[in-house]
């Protein structure tokens, strides 16, 4: 028998929105309940911000919301809406190929990936950290673990257990975030020696860093200023 080879050599735990891909956590919610939109914007500019904990967006969302999301109308909504950055399905295929752990890493619904899987709109991942309030049964698309994410705590907590699950050192693991939101993520990445990207980086993100001393390695996409609104249409463009 030969030597054990370990099946990952290095790791990426990324967000999704507005990071890798343009559309918010909610947009599926908005797709199908317009008229929530407005409010929806402002709970998710909150807590990205780190004015209110998912923990409250959440149950604001709750309160708004009549029942969760049906399949159907998921899939109504990704037949028509979904959408990345430039590249990001190559790159999550090459991570693959090159014995990379993909992970996302985000406050969107395990259901919205689980039917992303499904319907063969990204190449699958090995690991997803996601909200649980949305979810739909089991499904051999579905990526191998998922972690639930109840607030944004969990993050760092998430990509720890599946590093040590698979023996990937801390210095061998990629963080990718954009927003405030990420900021304990970050917080825990350079404790341990990850190396932080900033992906469409908003200035809540920088601001968290900036406070605690928190280097960023790298940048990828557009940097926002402070007040410094989106600009959804260069973002697109970027590889």
């Amino acid at each position: 028998m030969g030597p054990h080879v370990q099946q990952y050599i290095a790791m990426i735990s990324t967000d999704w929105n507005e990071c890798l891909a343009p559309t918010g956590p909610f947009d599926p919610v908005t797709f199908t309940h317009p008229q929530l939109g407005p409010e929806l914007e402002k709970i998710f500019r909150l807590y990205t911000a780190n004015r209110i904990t998912l923990a409250q967006a959440i149950k604001r969302l709750q309160d708004l919301l009549p029942e969760p999301l049906t399949q159907e109308q998921m899939d109504a909504y990704l037949d028509t809406h979904f959408r990345t950055y430039k590249g990001v399905p190559e790159f999550m295929n090459w991570c693959a190929e090159n014995r990379i752990l993909f992970m996302i890493n985000t406050t969107a619904a395990i259901g919205f990936f689980q039917r992303v899987f499904a319907k063969g709109l990204l190449p699958r991942v090995p690991a997803l950290s996601g909200h649980p309030i949305i979810h739909y049964p089991h499904a051999e698309t579905d990526p191998s673990l998922i972690c639930r994410l109840l607030e944004i705590d969990d993050k760092p907590k998430n990509t720890q257990q599946v590093a040590q699950a698979q023996g990937i050192p801390s210095n061998r693991i990629i963080i990718i975030g954009d927003s405030g939101g990420d900021g304990p993520h970050f917080e825990w990445g350079a404790s341990v020696g990850a190396h932080l990207v900033g992906s469409m980086t908003k200035w809540s993100l920088e601001n968290y860093c900036q406070e605690r001393g928190i280097k960023i390695h790298s940048y990828f996409g557009l940097q926002y200023g402070k007040g410094e609104a989106r600009d959804v249409e260069k973002e697109m463009v970027i590889d």
